[in-house]
């Protein structure tokens, strides 16, 4: 460990087991304990942080379900676009032409039958 009270002689070292924890600084005047920063640890526990926030987000998207309709628009004059969905069954005989606008974005009027 090095620190700025490495020049003096009069340093203690504190440890846990193996782990250098801190040192005593001791002087005429007074002690002082300074604390050693685990680099090791920290290092450890912000990767274990971002792999368990990587594995949940990875989760959380996999688990997500897609909505049954996709987003419905409204065009001019009644038509609605309903995205990633099936085409409504035939009827016989239509009332009027679909207009370009309808081709283009795949758009099917909406009926309602009694």
């Amino acid at each position: 460990m090095t620190t700025s009270f490495d020049r003096r002689s009069d340093l203690i070292t504190v440890r846990a087991g193996r782990r250098e924890i801190g040192v005593y600084a001791v002087g005429t005047d007074r002690t002082t304990f300074v604390p050693a920063v685990d680099v090791t640890a920290i290092v450890i526990a912000s990767l274990t942080t971002a792999a368990l926030t990587a594995t949940a987000v990875a989760v959380a998207v996999a688990v997500r379900r897609q909505p049954a309709v996709g987003a419905v628009t409204m065009g001019p004059g009644g038509w609605v676009s309903v995205k990633r969905s099936t085409c409504p069954p035939l009827r016989a005989g239509r009332s009027q032409p679909r207009p370009w606008w309808a081709h283009a974005l795949r758009a099917h009027r909406l009926v309602a039958e009694r």
